[in-house]
């Protein structure tokens, strides 16, 4: 059977059980630029890595506030992500006007989620080709959510999706038991130090153009940073990146001395 007869429906069910229409959309997340969240006990952070379609062009901004206590982060169709921005926008401004309080932070994942679930059951539309990582604050501490286009979503400590997300993941499961007790400086340097991973194979220099940071904690509502509160983290990173590359070279003409 050619995948191609099950694929011109979203509802359309393949003979193995699958949905194809879903996991092209999710397929979408894998091709956008990557994203990562982190958080500690009383801090979560989103790390962004902002694409710019030409020279001429200013970059794209991949993290949006939602609230002041939440915010989110795009990876896949960032048209499709402003729509859902919108809607979970609405979602906080209503429920902060019927019940006088923030939104609780998986309240409203769970809403986005019903909604990306829904776009999977009608023929009338197709599925959100976006994924999110959410951050906030509430009475329940710290969260970070990570929803997908099937309508799936799971809390973690530390996650990242997009393109050549794997090097940041790796960098975040050697890390992620020493966030739970550091402070906001120091998680967003971790969060900057994992962007960094994802773009070493591309030689890419970041930069406070494609680098975007919001933050948000205990007694901090969301924050998004600016180039002056961004530029320290990221010099840091680069020195560090530096000093790495000179070892290695160090290293290599000291092998080829010891080979003559």
């Amino acid at each position: 059977m050619y995948r191609s007869q099950y694929d011109s429906d979203v509802t359309l069910w393949s003979p193995q059980g699958r949905l194809h229409q879903v996991e092209y959309a999710c397929e979408a997340v894998k091709q956008g630029s990557v994203v990562l969240g982190l958080k500690s006990s009383t801090h979560a952070v989103l790390v962004g890595l902002r694409r710019s379609p030409s020279d001429l062009a200013h970059h794209q901004e991949k993290l949006f506030k939602i609230d002041a206590h939440c915010a989110i982060g795009v990876s896949g169709l960032t048209s499709d992500g402003r729509r859902l921005c919108k809607y979970m926008r609405s979602e906080t401004l209503n429920y902060r006007y019927v019940y006088n309080a923030s939104m609780p932070v998986s309240r409203m994942v769970l809403d986005v989620a019903d909604k990306c679930q829904g776009q999977t059951q009608t023929s009338q539309g197709r599925p959100f080709g976006v994924g999110l990582l959410v951050i906030g604050y509430d009475t329940n501490g710290a969260h970070l959510y990570e929803t997908d286009p099937a309508g799936n979503y799971f809390e973690y400590l530390a996650y990242s999706i997009g393109a050549r997300n794997q090097a940041a993941k790796t960098y975040l499961e050697k890390k992620y038991d020493t966030f739970t007790d550091i402070g906001q400086d120091e998680l967003i340097q971790h969060g900057v130090n994992a962007l960094k991973e994802t773009v070493r194979t591309r030689d890419l220099t970041l930069t406070t153009d494609n680098t975007s940071v919001i933050v948000v904690g205990k007694n901090c509502n969301v924050q998004h940073l600016n180039d002056e509160q961004l530029q320290p983290f990221i010099d840091k990173v680069e020195a560090d990146n530096d000093a790495a590359d000179e070892a290695e070279n160090e290293q290599k003409d000291g092998a080829m001395d010891v080979d003559q």
